[in-house]
C-alpha cells in the first residue's frame, strides 16, 4: 500500500536529501540541486512543480511534515473564519515576517492523527495537489513522461510510480477529490493543499480553484481566509 503521508511530504519538497538550514535556505538550495544535479533530488513538487509558482513555503510549516503542514495552514484559516476575524495580510504587506505555524489540535476535526486522518484521505490530498498543477494545462505528453521519469528516480516505489501514471494520463476526476472530502474540515484541506500546489497567475488556474471551492461548498468568506493563510505562508524565490 502507498505510504501517502510520506508520499506527500515528498511532494511538498520537505524529503530533500542533502540541504541543512532553514526553509528559506532549502528553498534556494533545493533550486540549486535541482538545477546542478536533478538525480539527487527526491523532491516530487520540484519535479512535478518545477520553479513556476516562483514560490516556497517559509517559516517552521514543512518541518511539521506534509500531512501537519496542510491541516495546520487549514486549521489556522477555519478558526480565523469562525472567530470572524479579518484574514491575515499577505507576505508583502509584511516582508520580514517569518510566519510560524502549529500542528492542528488532536482533537480537532484538523487532527492529523493516523484513527483520524487515513491513508486514502491523505493520497486525495496529493491527488488534488496534482490536478491542481495540471489546470493551466502545461503538462503535454512530453512533459508527462519526463516527470514521470523523475518519479522513478525519487524511489517512491512502484505502486506509487503507477498512481503517478493514472493521474497524469487519465482526466482529472474532480467528482473523486470533492467526496473524497466528508466534512468540512477535510474539505477546506483539499482547498489549502490545492492552493499550496500553485499560485493561480493564470485564469485557467484561478479558474479551477473556484470550480473547486464552489464543488466543496466552501462560503466565501472562508475562502477568502484560505487564500490568506496560504499566500501568508510563501515567501518570493
Amino acid at each position: 500500500m502507498i505510504d501517502a503521508r510520506k508520499l506527500l511530504d515528498q511532494f511538498l519538497g520537505s524529503q530533500v536529501p542533502g540541504m541543512q538550514g532553514t526553509v528559506k535556505d532549502k528553498a534556494t538550495q533545493a533550486i540549486n540541486l535541482a538545477r546542478d544535479n536533478p538525480m539527487a533530488t527526491s523532491a516530487i513538487a520540484g519535479v512535478l512543480l518545477g520553479t513556476k509558482t516562483g514560490r516556497q513555503i517559509a517559516g517552521n510549516a514543512l518541518t511539521l511534515g506534509g500531512l501537519a503542514a496542510i491541516a495546520g495552514l487549514g486549521y489556522q484559516a477555519y478558526k480565523n473564519y469562525r472567530d470572524g476575524n479579518q484574514p491575515q495580510p499577505s507576505p508583502e504587506s509584511a516582508p520580514q515576517a517569518q510566519p510560524q505555524f502549529l500542528p492542528p489540535p488532536t482533537d480537532s476535526g484538523f487532527s492529523t492523527a493516523p484513527a483520524a486522518t487515513s491513508n486514502d484521505f491523505t493520497l486525495s490530498l496529493v491527488r488534488a495537489m496534482i490536478a491542481a498543477a495540471r489546470a493551466d494545462g502545461h503538462i503535454d505528453d512530453t512533459e508527462r513522461q519526463r516527470i514521470l521519469g523523475k518519479v522513478q528516480e525519487a524511489g517512491v516505489g512502484s505502486e506509487a510510480e503507477a498512481f503517478f501514471q493514472r493521474e497524469l494520463a487519465n482526466p482529472v476526476d474532480l467528482d473523486a477529490i470533492v467526496a473524497a472530502a466528508q466534512t468540512e474540515e477535510q474539505r477546506v484541506q483539499v482547498y489549502t493543499a490545492s492552493r499550496l500546489a500553485i499560485e493561480p497567475d493564470s485564469r485557467a488556474e484561478r479558474g479551477y480553484l473556484d470550480l473547486l471551492a464552489g464543488r466543496l461548498g466552501l462560503a466565501d468568506a472562508l475562502v477568502d481566509h484560505i487564500e490568506a493563510t496560504v499566500a501568508g505562508a510563501k515567501v518570493q524565490l
